[in-house]
């Protein structure tokens, strides 16, 4: 017989109470199903998966309406909303994380008898929101870049973004349709942006073949199978085009090879290029770098260290927060250091000539 759990049971386990379960009861969030043998309404192992989800979404800051149209979407299952929620979940830790960063900084300038001014405070606040604030500053895109990426495009029309974040690079001449699992990211976008629906590229909520071309820029290290992703916009789409690293390509960039070596660890899962090019049946190609680019990426200050020491920079990229604050801290240290002596530019002469490097971005085309 399957396991049933009472109401009462389930609310002591849950850390709710009985009452809120009632109510979603009442409300058809999640209505118990099972009986017990006295005959009162139990919960059945499916019943606690869905409340799971429930309460999931519900501490994530979703609200009651947003959450029914999630847990009663019929073509998310049960691991698609497992999949939905780590990612969520992991949005949540990088705000954490750079919440701590912000507190360290403020608790050392306190220590150093050094107070902020009230405009510095409420600028620390809004970092504490969401590690994506930055983007907007400089998160842009970057026109070299993106005639590429369109040239890619070919001759599609309709263009389905996966993951599409706050909308930079997609097409204006084309009609989109954006894709993108964190709320937080999607509050971000223009209003005139493109419609964006609440999805992971894992399950994609289309048909076969119903878009010309699908397209993803810098966002396969969010996804959790980038793989499964890659296979379903080939799936939805006649023609993929996606932005993304090599990891083997981008070991000798200066940042990572002197002042973060945890950035391989990172990589350690990463599926090769070779893989998620064979995930698309397609090919690959470099993505050059301008020295000038205007989208603030990990790797877009090559040729200008400098700007890696301006927090700006650095909050607006994923890398520094899970490398965590104490690399990052000392990464920032060493990097001033030898851009004070000289030895930044010592090391790293033959680039000031340069006006584009590569050092592992890569355009998937099928």
């Amino acid at each position: 017989m399957e396991d049933i759990l009472t109401v009462g049971r389930v609310a002591e386990l849950a850390g709710v109470t009985v009452r809120t379960l009632h109510h979603y009861d009442e409300i058809g969030l999640v209505q118990p199903s099972a009986r017990t043998t006295a005959g009162y309404r139990a919960y059945s192992t499916d019943d606690v998966e869905r409340l799971r989800e429930v309460l999931a979404y519900r501490r994530l800051g979703f609200g009651l309406r947003e959450i029914a149209d999630l847990v009663h979407d019929p073509s998310t299952d049960a691991l698609a909303h497992l999949r939905r929620l780590r990612g969520l979940l992991l949005d949540q830790r990088d705000r954490a994380a750079a919440m701590v960063t912000a507190i360290d900084r403020e608790l050392q300038a306190r220590v150093l008898g050094i107070r902020t001014t009230p405009e510095e405070q409420l600028k620390v606040f809004q970092l504490y929101d969401f590690i994506g604030s930055a983007y907007p500053a400089t998160r842009r895109t970057e026109p070299r870049i993106a005639a590429q990426i369109w040239e890619a495009l070919g001759d599609a029309r309709t263009v389905l973004n996966v993951g599409a974040g706050t909308g930079s690079y997609e097409p204006p001449d084309r009609e989109v349709t954006a894709v993108e699992p964190s709320a937080l990211m999607r509050a971000q976008r223009p209003a005139d942006a493109a419609p964006c629906l609440a999805a992971s590229a894992e399950h994609l909520p289309f048909e076969d073949q119903s878009f010309d071309a699908a397209m993803a820029v810098s966002t396969l290290h969010h996804w959790p199978d980038p793989i499964a992703g890659l296979r379903e916009m080939r799936r939805v789409a006649r023609r993929v085009v996606v932005f993304t690293y090599d990891a083997a390509g981008g070991q000798h960039f200066w940042l990572n090879r002197d002042y973060l070596p945890e950035f391989a660890d990172l990589l350690v899962r990463w599926p090769s290029i070779t893989e998620l090019t064979e995930a698309i049946d397609g090919r690959s190609e470099p993505i050059p770098i301008p020295w000038d680019c205007a989208d603030g990426f990990f790797e877009a200050h090559w040729r200008r260290p400098e700007a890696y020491l301006e927090d700006e920079v650095r909050r607006a990229v994923s890398v520094w927060t899970r490398v965590g604050p104490q690399a990052e801290h000392r990464a920032v240290s060493l990097l001033r250091e030898d851009l004070s002596s000289g030895r930044w530019a010592e090391r790293n002469h033959d680039l000031l000539d340069l006006d584009t490097a590569d050092f592992g971005l890569r355009l998937l085309i099928a």
